[in-house]
């Protein structure tokens, strides 16, 4: 878990961009730097924001623990930060991450590659040429 007592602040300018949900959090999609690979989605509030941006570590919001946690000091799995960007409407941050070892807390290397669901494909068949 994140030092807490350390007191890191989010730039105001950068506040001020965000829209938040009623619980005063932000969705943040975590993309491998390279590849483009969706990892995760998790949380941010604007203290796991501020020291997502300041510290070179993901750190995220949980829900369920009401609590900041930084993305790999259980699990030895770390996100280093290559990037963040904010969505054009403010509610949603694209963290670009080098990631070590899997992203998912199952033990994928995404959170995404264990329950494909099957949906109709839609638009023009890729050229095949």
């Amino acid at each position: 878990m994140p030092d807490t007592t350390d007191t890191i602040t989010l730039d105001p300018r950068v506040a001020d961009l965000l829209t938040r949900d009623a619980a005063g959090l932000v969705a943040a999609v975590v993309q491998q730097q390279d590849t483009g690979e969706v990892l995760m989605v998790g949380w941010m509030n604007d203290d796991a924001l501020a020291r997502t941006l300041t510290t070179g570590r993901v750190t995220f919001w949980s829900r369920s623990r009401q609590e900041l946690w930084r993305k790999g000091d259980t699990s030895g799995h770390v996100q280093w930060v290559r990037s963040v960007s904010l969505d054009c409407d403010g509610d949603a941050l694209l963290v670009q991450v080098d990631q070590v070892g899997a992203a998912c807390h199952t033990g994928d290397r995404t959170c995404f590659e264990a329950r494909p669901l099957a949906a109709v494909r839609g638009g023009p068949e890729p050229d095949r040429a």
